[in-house]
């Protein structure tokens, strides 16, 4: 019997290992917190169930992701807890997005997702911009993880691999409607993020994404 041919990754989707070098890392981790102080991290809900996400997140940028069981995903321009409006997106990112998102608009939203040691990210399409041709860009930092991802269809093949901190994964042109997620994090694997901030270490996501369609 031939043996089945391996999984490739689908066009458009790039990892960039070792992108930002760890002072640039740490800048960010230093962004991360700052922001927490009038957006903190909360735990959203998934619709319908209303069961609570392994991550926690916030957001930066006009925009950001949320999601409850009331109303589902959407994006939104305050925060759901507190109704503050969202911090600014930090210049390194809006630069990162520059050089790898081919795209003539600049980001709306920056989902920032904490992963503890025992969170996880079931396999998902990142779908609810209208601004569907633009990349997503995420920045990993911290520990690293096993990031998996596939093709269009939920049960199709899939490839892992390991992120680091400091990669940067851009998912453009096919692979926009990839189905990705995180399989596992491996604790201990990174001293960046400080642990009077974050007791277990852990990981953290950037996930950069355009919402609206430029001039509309």
């Amino acid at each position: 019997m031939a043996a089945k041919p391996s999984f490739s990754p689908p066009d458009g989707f790039r990892l960039l290992p070792g992108y930002f070098d760890r002072a640039a890392q740490a800048a960010l981790v230093e962004a991360v917190v700052a922001a927490t102080q009038t957006a903190p991290f909360y735990r959203p809900a998934m619709p319908r169930t209303g069961q609570k996400l392994s991550v926690t997140m916030t957001n930066f940028g006009p925009l950001g992701w949320v999601t409850d069981r009331e109303k589902g995903y959407r994006y939104e321009p305050v925060h759901p807890e507190t109704g503050a409006s969202w911090p600014a997106m930090p210049k390194a990112l809006s630069d990162l997005w520059e050089a790898v998102a081919d795209f003539p608009a600049p980001p709306e939203a920056c989902l920032v997702n904490y992963y503890g040691p025992d969170a996880r990210m079931g396999l998902h399409v990142d779908w609810d911009e209208a601004a569907t041709d633009a990349a997503v860009v995420s920045v990993s930092l911290g520990d690293r993880a096993r990031f998996r991802v596939g093709g269009p269809e939920r049960k199709g093949r899939t490839a892992s691999m390991i992120v680091s901190s400091g990669d940067v994964v851009v998912l453009g042109g096919a692979a926009r409607r990839s189905y990705h997620g995180v399989d596992r994090i491996h604790p201990g694997t990174s001293t960046l993020l400080p642990r009077e901030i974050f007791p277990e270490g852990g990981r953290i996501n950037l996930t950069m994404r355009r919402v609206t369609v430029p001039g509309k």
